[in-house]
């Protein structure tokens, strides 16, 4: 079913829909996580996967009634945009841009790096740009050539990549609960500082981020009024069963979780033997290329979405005459992903991330009273306490940023300043 006023194909289902924000938000964060936070916490780190799942539940409900309001491609970018005007949008459009590249250029060189363990020729810079390219340009390619072929490798991938970590929860329960109950350490509970607590809880908040990329392909979703909102909570239930459970098997099978550069893997070999550390890797290796192809699939279309509003040059929102795909903007951000990958860090990867994504929450918390006010009638989700939910929303976003350092906010300042003079080059338009 094509859409008429876009050009584009409306072929994701409502789980289809549900499995890309689970692939968006599980990526590599997952295999290294429960280390950083055993050794802040210890024995209480699985509540901090709680508490942020919590905090980041308030915010997705509040994006779950603005998505209700919509049915076109643009996301976060288009809510804020009706919501506050085109300027706004475009600082919305430019933060969630920058995170769609910097996190998935930080995930794929951590795929090289993983693939390194089995071919070690990767570890040279010539294979290993090569490696990147490839890997880049075939879930370009992908994509070019339909958004079903997307959708179905994102499918596949989410698919693997739970089931490698329900393997990975399961055999662990039953490892240290039944078999061996030996393997069960007990859990270490630190006095852990309020510092400890505020810094645990903002790696999760960073572990949850990457759902708001995949409101994207709104134009691209059957019944995006509808689904969407159920495919955001359901995703982020799963996720945050996901992240509780690795967390609390890791503390009670490995020693020492807080010292270990791969604790799942090591945390495997305890209970499952050699065989289960080589399992981890290879679920790493899965876990990595499916978040790659989820933002493959959702990130171009925050430029179609810009050009098509008029706030980008037109030509961002061309549209394949044959095969229905915003191939420009695909093939665009393939190439930034690849540059961002070739040149630069996972820790100023990461940090770029979660600075923007605290800022689109927050605006979307403040987004649903305005928009209840403009359009009382246009929400098909409707949250039962909007002036709640959005006073909770912003104020979680709010504790989390005092969190931020002050190389963070020059990083949001900057984008300020591009979003800004975008805006002036454009004003008026669309």
């Amino acid at each position: 079913m094509a859409d008429g006023q876009t050009g584009l194909v409306r072929t994701i289902s409502r789980w289809s829909l549900t499995a890309l924000m689970v692939n968006s938000i599980i990526g590599a964060g997952i295999f290294g996580l429960p280390s950083l936070l055993a050794g802040r916490l210890g024995g209480y780190s699985p509540l901090a996967g709680m508490m942020a799942g919590a905090g980041i539940a308030v915010i997705a409900a509040c994006i779950a009634e603005i998505s209700s309001r919509y049915e076109e491609t643009g996301g976060v970018y288009l809510y804020a945009r009706e919501a506050f005007g085109q300027f706004t949008g475009l600082v919305m459009a430019w933060l969630t841009w920058l995170t769609r590249i910097a996190a998935p250029a930080a995930a794929a060189n951590l795929f090289v790096t993983y693939a390194a363990q089995f071919f070690p020729v990767l570890g040279r810079p010539g294979p290993r740009l090569g490696m990147l390219a490839a890997l880049i340009g075939q879930l370009a390619v992908f994509n070019h050539f339909g958004v079903s072929l997307g959708n179905t490798v994102s499918n596949i991938f989410t698919a693997v990549k739970v089931g490698f970590l329900s393997f990975f929860v399961v055999g662990g329960l039953l490892a240290v609960w039944i078999v061996h109950p030996a393997l069960r350490l007990p859990l270490a509970l630190p006095g852990a500082s309020r510092g400890d607590w505020m810094a645990s809880v903002l790696l999760m908040v960073y572990a949850y981020g990457g759902f708001e990329g995949a409101l994207f392909v709104g134009g691209e979703a059957r019944d995006p009024r509808r689904d969407t909102p159920v495919a955001l909570l359901v995703a982020l239930a799963i996720v945050a069963a996901i992240y509780t459970a690795v967390q609390y098997v890791v503390i009670v099978t490995l020693p020492g979780a807080g010292g270990s550069a791969r604790p799942l893997g090591d945390a495997a070999r305890v209970f499952l033997g050699p065989w289960g550390a080589t399992a981890m890797g290879l679920a790493a290796l899965v876990s990595t290329y499916g978040y790659l192809s989820a933002n493959m699939l959702h990130a171009p279309r925050i430029t179609y979405a810009l050009g098509r509003q008029g706030d980008f040059p037109k030509f961002f929102a061309g549209v394949h005459a044959r095969y229905r795909t915003p191939h420009i903007s695909i093939w665009l951000y393939a190439g930034l992903l690849f540059g961002f990958a070739a040149l630069g860090t996972f820790q100023w990867n990461a940090v770029l991330s979660a600075v923007a994504r605290l800022g689109v929450y927050g605006a979307m918390a403040v987004a649903v009273p305005w928009l209840r006010r403009k359009d009382p009638g246009g929400a098909r989700f409707r949250l039962p306490a909007p002036y709640l939910f959005a006073a909770v929303g912003l104020g979680f976003t709010m504790v989390m940023l005092t969190r931020m350092g002050r190389s963070e906010f020059l990083v949001v300042g900057g984008m300020l300043v591009v979003a800004t003079l975008n805006w002036a080059a454009v004003r008026g338009r669309g």
